[in-house]
């Protein structure tokens, strides 16, 4: 029997640009980056050197900190350079494919008669372990702690997000190998919150199902976190993506580390919006430029146009993302801006802006931030749009000031950088939430541990 969780405070961004419910298959990729950078606070080791060959599911380079923790070649091919930035910290590697992959084999393992050793053990040994995260602090669990619990979110409500009941469609199977060897990971309880629609997720075994519901961040796993069992001090959960279950169970069924991804070409600047099938790393040029856009001054964001980051057209899939947000670039500005009647951008004030007259109208926003830095502005207006039981404005001071045992005592162990989107979208003083946030986490495990 499922659980409601109704959220109440939230803002939905309705955008141009919504994919349409059709899959194609991108083309191969002639080459594919892995960037270290998306490990927070991974110190990459290298094990193999440039000009060496290389097996899909193969290691790459491991933590520093912790060698059991492997990252793999999403494809098989040839590592052909090793880019290195200030103090000779390794920015990407590049691998050239093949034109088919070569997979190392590891061996089937059901999940169902497996026990929790030797479950961890493969999930480690053939780079599965980084899809899953824990909270506090939001980085790459440590394998040696037991969860309390571990949080599935099968639901997306960011603007544009890659819808998850059709791009899982058909993969219960996986999902289901991958939910019951998770579950054996914890002794509590492995929560799935999904939307009210047809989901995969619905009758799979060994999960505690939530229905959730209600405007964005309802589908954020911290927000859904919040509402069935917040995490306290001296507490770790474990949290996946979706799309990352599919690996993991492809993994155990198969014994092969499968990188597909299925990802939404979204964004008012894209001519035919639609969803693709690629792998972790591959070059975004690959399916872009086959959807065609409609302008050449634009903006590519791996990821939401909330969370993700900066890409060129010629760079690379992030190895979280499923989205790829294409949208005008804002570099333009207009005359008297702040002083005139507003109907074409939202907003969650009534001062001049009429976007609350029309709450089925979907916008096309540039990346213009409409304002510049400027100190924090008490409004009152993040309350609004923040759904934790938590002080936000309180707990971002907290950050920038390095006061641990605010921070502490505001509940930082269960936030990530992602809880503040949309207080970062609405901040009239144009403050860098989500980096504020990350810069305090950082502190706290640095501190605290």
């Amino acid at each position: 029997m499922s659980k409601d969780i109704k959220i109440k405070r939230g803002l939905t961004i309705k955008l141009k640009g919504e994919a349409e419910k059709t899959l194609s298959s991108a083309p191969r990729s002639r080459t594919f980056a892995i960037r270290p950078s998306e490990f927070h606070l991974v110190k990459p080791k290298m094990v193999l050197k440039e000009g060496e060959k290389v097996k899909a599911g193969e290691t790459l380079f491991y933590s520093k900190d912790n060698e059991a923790i492997k990252f793999v070649s999403p494809v098989s091919g040839t590592l052909t350079k090793i880019e290195r930035g200030a103090k000779r910290v390794i920015v990407q590697l590049t691998i050239e494919a093949d034109a088919q992959d070569d997979f190392k084999e590891f061996g089937p393992l059901n999940s169902g008669s497996s026990n929790p050793v030797e479950i961890k053990a493969r999930l480690l040994e053939s780079g599965c372990w980084p899809f899953i995260m824990q909270r506090p602090y939001a980085i790459i669990a440590d394998p040696e702690d037991e969860p309390r619990d571990i949080f599935i979110s099968g639901v997306s409500t960011a603007p544009l997000a890659n819808d998850l009941d059709f791009s899982l469609k058909g993969k219960e199977q996986q999902l289901q190998s991958a939910v019951t060897a998770l579950s054996k990971l914890t002794k509590g309880s492995l929560h799935v919150g999904v939307g009210k629609g047809e989901s995969p997720f619905k009758g799979l075994k060994d999960i505690v199902l939530h229905t959730v519901s209600g405007p964005h961040p309802a589908g954020n796993v911290g927000t859904q976190i919040n509402k069935i069992a917040p995490v306290n001090k001296n507490e770790v959960v474990w949290t996946v993506a979706p799309q990352d279950l599919v690996i993991i169970g492809d993994m155990l069924l198969t014994g092969k580390f499968n990188a597909e991804r299925t990802i939404a070409l979204v964004g008012s600047s894209v001519k035919t919006p639609k969803y693709y099938k690629t792998k972790i790393g591959a070059e975004v040029s690959t399916f872009l430029y086959d959807s065609g856009l409609d302008e050449e001054n634009v903006r590519v964001i791996n990821g939401d146009v909330l969370t993700g980051y900066k890409t060129s057209p010629k760079g690379f899939m992030g190895f979280y993302n499923n989205t790829v947000s294409v949208i005008p670039e804002g570099d333009d500005y207009e005359l008297f801006g702040w002083n005139k009647p507003v109907f074409d951008k939202i907003s969650t004030s009534r001062a001049l802006t009429f976007s609350w007259l029309t709450p089925n109208k979907k916008f096309e926003l540039d990346t213009n931030t409409n304002g510049e830095h400027r100190a924090f502005v008490v409004t009152g207006n993040y309350e609004e749009v923040f759904p934790l039981d938590m002080y936000p404005l309180q707990m971002l001071k907290a950050c920038m000031v390095k006061d641990l045992d605010a921070m502490e005592a505001l509940g930082m162990y269960e936030v990530a950088p992602e809880d503040f989107s949309l207080t970062e979208f609405i901040c009239v003083s144009k403050q860098p939430h989500q980096q504020i946030i990350r810069n305090g986490l950082d502190l706290m495990y640095k501190e605290i541990g």
